[in-house]
């Protein structure tokens, strides 16, 4: 089964509208999809009500699980744990902060912000992670992503290890802007084991962690999926 926590579409820079993508992701073999647009406090609760509204629509006809979520990027390091209480407040079902990778120009002190809130579920891409924030995703329950996007990937091995010395739980997400984005299974493989992830620990991320991250936040799979 197919998981992802972290994808986009045209409401910020990808190029499918919520339902294309989530049309495209079932046909490809997904369970799970989580829609993740680039949003600050001024964009969040309008695309919020777009993104609900056709998760909402999804899930009432398709097998599969379609979640409305936000991606909280380049937000001040003093204001990330405001715009993710007020992501959930709007109907965000998970909050994702664009971590400190190594191809943006993120504020540093952006991942221990993020992994300090008590809303926000996963750090994407966190780039060259430190044992401190690797200890406190562990100790806050955050889930750290190994992301198969170009660019973000770069620091996979090193977030891997680094994270695994802390006990921190994982995640593989695609980041996906387009179609051809979008994960395979062959694909998710190559990208953990291509991270130095040992085949069990591979297999832990792409099928045991997901389902453990549903159950935080209080999800089930759809019938049939």
């Amino acid at each position: 089964m197919l998981y992802d926590f972290h994808t986009h579409t045209f409401l910020s820079d990808g190029v499918l509208s919520p339902v294309e993508l989530v049309r495209r992701a079932l046909v490809r073999g997904y369970s799970v999809i989580a829609i993740a647009d680039h949003v600050g406090l001024g964009t969040c609760e309008a695309t919020l009500k777009q993104v609900v509204a056709d998760c909402e629509l999804v899930n009432r006809y398709w097998p599969i699980l379609a979640l409305p979520a936000v991606e909280l990027t380049h937000v001040p390091v003093g204001a990330v744990a405001e715009v993710a209480r007020r992501a959930k407040g709007w109907g965000a079902a998970l909050v994702v902060a664009h971590g400190e990778s190594i191809v943006e120009p993120v504020e540093p002190g952006t991942n221990l912000a993020a992994l300090r809130s008590p809303d926000v579920d996963v750090l994407a891409h966190p780039g060259l992670l430190t044992l401190e924030e690797a200890e406190l995703a562990a100790a806050n329950g955050i889930f750290l992503e190994l992301s198969a996007r170009k660019g973000h990937s770069l620091t996979n091995g090193h977030v891997w290890q680094v994270g695994n010395q802390a006990g921190a739980l994982f995640l593989l997400n695609s980041d996906a802007h387009e179609p051809d984005d979008l994960l395979t299974e062959q694909f998710a493989q190559q990208v953990v084991l291509g991270a130095g992830l040992p085949a069990a620990e591979a297999a832990a991320v792409l099928s045991d962690n997901p389902p453990l991250l549903l159950q935080r936040l209080g999800l089930k799979l759809p019938k049939g999926r």
